[in-house]
């Protein structure tokens, strides 16, 4: 295993104690192995699968995600290109019924959250339909296929709102069920599963590492269809992937007239709607964190200073920097973790995502002090370089953190519904990123990053007040080997 493998692997092994409320180290627990079973990596050799078929379908989603923002401010909803989108004009009338009237970049701001926000909704409907009628393999299956037909569609300009509707149901299908699907490889008490949804996570930033040094550049400086067909080729890749692996992938139960489904048992009530709590506060730190992809990419085009030499580098590469920060710092973040575990401070797991919500608080502050700083002239490129490096602290203090609590704490009886609600806090915090977006051009760009500060901040308040009340309701019922 790679270091950034290790390193990613300590993050959401320090999420194991999520279910119980404690923090003290677990026993050694011995893990359960099929007779005869080739692993990857000490792993069930399914996992090899669905972590490499995930980050071709992340290069995928995040290739095309890098270049939308600068395609309809750019391109696309300009006059003599919006004209040529199919039912715009209807489209656009019932969002501005909704959210007022909207300037272009409003607009595209608004367009960018609806789409994030709904690829992060769909997956609660998502896991229902794998959980309870379809089966998890038929759903990622059918949602690849659909992602796939969006990419290409992306590249027709008339096919701008049916792709992203493929898209977004694409997403629904796989998202829950495929993070879903890596749960399944192992008992509940496994030690195995942590490490297990690192490398989940690891494929993940891979993909998005990549996805805009590829996509971005062709996109940005050859053509925006060339980078969304770039995108569509990388999720057919995937697609070969998973079926390829099918006979590793655990198998969907079945359920018949004669077959009882699981059914909630006592106190799981309180365990839902604990994680539904934390999904609602964590939702204030998507709501910065989307604004990365949002308007944040408008302001590194407009405001900073990207030339390099005689060279200018492309907007979308920030968004690699962004994932490549999270790589980097992974190694750091889990040898301060395991220092304190060795004296016994190491933080609770949600105390961990307060303080995540804190640095990313504190990197969109930094972004308001580099406008001020620059007294109206272009801002230096240090300082998003910065930044990305403090929201790649927020992103290793809160995304695993919480997924594997919520895998690890939902009933199993709604384990994939659970997970893919996991995706709700991502899909209220990019409507709300994109009601916010609308303020970059009536505020000033310091009083903008300001603002976001302020929302992400007061995130870490509230799971700090509630973090005795949730911690207790975790702790209700103990963890049941499997």
């Amino acid at each position: 295993m790679s270091g950034n493998d290790q390193a990613v692997s300590g993050a959401m092994a320090a999420s194991g104690r999520a279910r119980n409320g404690s923090d003290s180290s677990a026993a050694a627990i011995s893990t359960k192995a099929a007779p005869d079973q080739r692993t990857f990596l000490g792993h069930p050799r399914g996992l090899a699968y669905i972590v490499f078929a995930e980050g071709w379908e992340r290069f995928s989603f995040y290739g095309m995600q890098a270049l939308l923002m600068l395609y309809m401010v750019g391109y696309l909803l300009q006059p003599g290109q919006i004209e040529h989108v199919a039912a715009f004009t209807e489209f656009r009338a019932v969002v501005e019924s909704i959210f007022g009237p909207l300037s272009l970049q409003a607009l595209a701001s608004q367009i960018f959250g609806l789409y994030v926000g709904l690829v992060y909704f769909f997956p609660v409907l998502g896991g229902m339909l794998g959980d309870r009628f379809i089966g998890r393999t038929r759903a990622v299956v059918i949602g690849a296929i659909l992602m796939a037909a969006g990419h290409f569609m992306m590249a027709f300009e008339a096919a701008f709102l049916f792709a992203l509707a493929a898209l977004i149901l694409g997403s629904g299908l796989l998202k829950g069920n495929l993070a879903a699907q890596v749960g399944d490889l192992y008992p509940k008490n496994d030690k195995r599963r942590d490490s297990a949804f690192s490398m989940y996570c690891l494929a993940i930033n891979a993909g998005a590492f990549v996805a805009p040094l590829v996509c971005g550049t062709l996109g940005e400086l050859y053509g925006w269809h060339y980078g969304f067909g770039a995108a569509g080729i990388g999720m057919l890749v995937g697609i070969v992937i998973y079926l390829s692996g099918r006979g590793y992938i655990p198998a969907d139960k079945t359920f018949d007239a004669t077959t009882s489904r699981p059914k909630l048992q006592p106190g799981d009530g309180r365990i839902v709607v604990s994680l539904a709590g934390v999904i609602a506060i964590t939702s204030l730190y998507w709501a910065g964190q989307t604004q990365v992809w949002n308007t944040y990419p408008i302001w590194l085009r407009d405001r900073v200073d990207r030339g390099v030499f005689d060279l200018s580098i492309p907007v979308t590469w920030f968004q690699s920097l962004d994932t490549l920060a999270v790589l980097a710092l992974a190694p750091l973040v889990i040898w301060l973790w395991k220092r304190q575990a060795a004296r016994g401070a190491e933080p609770r797991d949600l105390a961990k995502i307060a303080i995540g919500c804190v640095a990313f608080a504190l990197a969109c502050v930094l972004l308001g002090v580099s406008e001020w700083l620059s007294g109206g002239a272009t801002v230096s490129v240090l300082w998003p370089t910065v930044f990305h490096f403090m929201c790649a602290i927020g992103y290793l203090y809160v995304w695993p953190i919480t997924l594997a609590l919520v895998s690890r704490a939902a009933p199993p009886a709604v384990n994939s519904t659970m997970v893919g609600a996991y995706y709700l806090a991502i899909f209220l915090g990019g409507i709300f990123s994109g009601w916010l977006g609308r303020f970059y051009e009536a505020l000033s760009p310091a009083e903008f990053w300001l603002l976001h500060g302020a929302v992400v901040g007061s995130g870490a308040v509230l799971i700090t007040l509630m973090s005795g009340v949730l911690s207790r309701q975790f702790a209700q019922r103990p963890i049941e080997a499997t």
